[in-house]
């Protein structure tokens, strides 16, 4: 009996610091992936940057290492899927199809002090109509200070010939060979210049930014129309069924599908999403570092969600291992908290980048404190990731506030999720049951998968294709609520000793700066010295 052959969807996921693709199967489950590490700089403390150009190689080989799996298992491959690292952003040359700067990433707050300024006189205005503040980065002034600083791109922009994107345009670009210059949604709403209400880019901001709008790419559907890949690039036609952010893609992996749902997924960052519904959430008061996003947009419907971040948490650790050389591994790191019962007199407050929530401090440092002679290494493991776990309560009270509703369901994802220290400290901290999801290591992938896998026919919908897979293990609370109440209270002080109060903003006039071709008064460098 011949067995029927089997579908697939080739799945690229874009990290900020590997990029890997893998064949998600009709049964909801990947193949094992091709991975490759891409490179991340940093110039200065400010400063975050990547190769446009191997960030493209890398994709390439990692996908032809996938459609070979598929080739040797006999998998017929229905289409793409695209997930990626969000914010990043880069400028090309479409006629030679090469990077004219450095992609700047999410990470970067090069612009965090000029920003400050502008708070006072569009906080308010952009909250309503982008769901974002100011923020602490800005793609669209970083690419409209770079045609005025750099003589080649100023004149590749006069000559029509200049691209501007984020990481899933660039991709998309270089696929199709040049025959689709567009963006997710998922992904403008994070370059901070999304309408809300209209789909489309935010004209007054846009503006404001100085930003050509004949560079900026046109706003799509996670599953719209991104055309189909070029053969002369992966040796086949295909069409590009789904592009997302990758923790939105991760959302429909991990479970959260439905309002009050969440999902927190512990990557370069951690990320804590809940689905809000069709319509924005009414935020009673802003909330320090959480926004309000496009959770996904399928066939012309919109679904919202609200998301916190910490910038650095399993960035943290790598730095832990990698520059200080505490532990050999982000493993060997949980292997060692494993042999500590807790709790753990040591503090780490991963804010290498910042801190977002529960206080906005772009220029916040991190911290590890309560050492002694007694500390073993066992217990300053724990304290790490009981460090990690503060942060996601953090997010999650940040998040309930600014939907005005509690988080019904929690999921748990990404390479740190893997730790059932973390994860039984994050229920402990909550006071409530954590779910770490099937699979969650290649959420991200496979969300993209399956939106794109339902426009190909593999599923009738998102949620049939997340119920084929196996059942998520919960983590339940073992700390006392006195002792979890305690626990929490002594974070917020050290938080509260830690973390200096900015003064407040001089208001500023909402003029906007000069064009492209014009002089600014001050330089990238001034204003971040």
């Amino acid at each position: 009996m011949t067995r029927e052959r089997r579908r697939g969807v080739l799945g690229i996921d874009e990290g900020t610091t590997g990029t890997r693709a893998a064949v998600v199967l009709d049964d909801g489950g990947a193949a094992p992936p091709a991975y490759l590490p891409i490179s991340v700089s940093s110039p200065d403390h400010l400063r975050v940057e990547q190769d446009g150009a191997e960030i493209w190689e890398r994709t390439v080989q990692v996908c032809r290492e996938a459609l070979a799996w598929a080739a040797a298992h006999q998998v017929e491959i229905t289409g793409v899927s695209i997930s990626t690292q969000r914010a990043t952003v880069l400028l090309w040359d479409t006629v030679t199809g090469r990077p004219l700067s450095r992609a700047v990433v999410w990470q970067d707050r090069r612009y965090a002090a000029r920003l400050r300024e502008w708070e006072p006189e569009w906080d308010a205005h952009l909250a309503e109509h982008t769901g974002r503040p100011v923020g602490s980065r800005a793609p669209l002034l970083w690419a409209a200070e770079e045609i005025a600083r750099d003589e080649v791109v100023r004149r590749a922009h006069a000559a029509g010939r200049l691209a501007f994107g984020s990481i899933d345009t660039w991709l998309v670009w270089k696929l199709t060979g040049g025959a689709r210059h567009v963006m997710s949604a998922t992904n403008a709403v994070a370059a901070g210049a999304y309408d809300l209400r209209t789909g489309d880019w935010h004209e007054p901001w846009v503006t404001f930014l100085g930003c050509p709008p004949d560079v900026l790419p046109r706003i799509l559907d996670e599953d719209g129309d991104f055309g189909a890949t070029d053969p002369a690039v992966l040796g086949v036609r295909l069409p590009i069924l789904s592009v997302m952010g990758d923790q939105h893609a991760a959302m429909l992996a991990l479970g959260a599908h439905r309002p009050g749902q969440a999902m927190c997924v512990h990557g370069t960052g951690t990320f804590l999403d809940a689905v809000a519904g069709e319509r924005p959430p009414t935020q009673r008061r802003p909330v320090p570092g959480v926004l309000t996003l496009v959770g996904w947009r399928s066939r012309g419907v919109a679904v919202f969600s609200v998301e916190g971040f910490a910038a650095t948490t399993g960035s943290a650790l790598r730095w832990l291992c990698d520059e200080i050389g505490l532990f050999e591994s982000p493993r060997e790191l949980a292997r060692l908290a494993r042999e500590h019962p807790g709790p753990s007199r040591v503090t780490f407050l991963p804010a290498l980048a910042g801190l977002r929530t529960p206080v906005w401090a772009p220029e916040a440092t991190g911290l590890l404190a309560g050492l002694s002679l007694s500390t073993t290494r066992a217990e300053l493991a724990r304290g790490v990731l009981d460090g990690i776990a503060h942060s996601v309560c953090d997010l999650l009270e940040g998040v309930e506030e600014a939907m005005g509703q509690p988080v019904t369901e929690l999921f748990c994802g990404g390479g740190l999720a893997s730790s059932d220290v973390l994860m039984s400290s994050q229920a402990g901290l909550l006071g409530r049951s954590v779910r770490r999801a099937h699979d969650h290591e290649s959420a991200s992938l496979r969300g993209a998968a399956y939106l794109g896998g339902v426009r190909a026919g593999l599923w009738p919908s998102v949620p049939a294709a997340v119920a084929a897979l196996p059942a998520a293990p919960a983590f339940e609370p073992s700390l006392p609520d006195p002792e979890r109440q305690e626990s929490r209270a002594a974070w917020r002080d050290l938080l509260a000793r830690h973390i200096p109060v900015p003064p407040p903003a001089p208001r500023r006039p909402s003029t906007p700066p000069p064009g492209p071709g014009g002089p600014r008064p001050d330089s990238p460098e001034e204003s971040t010295s």
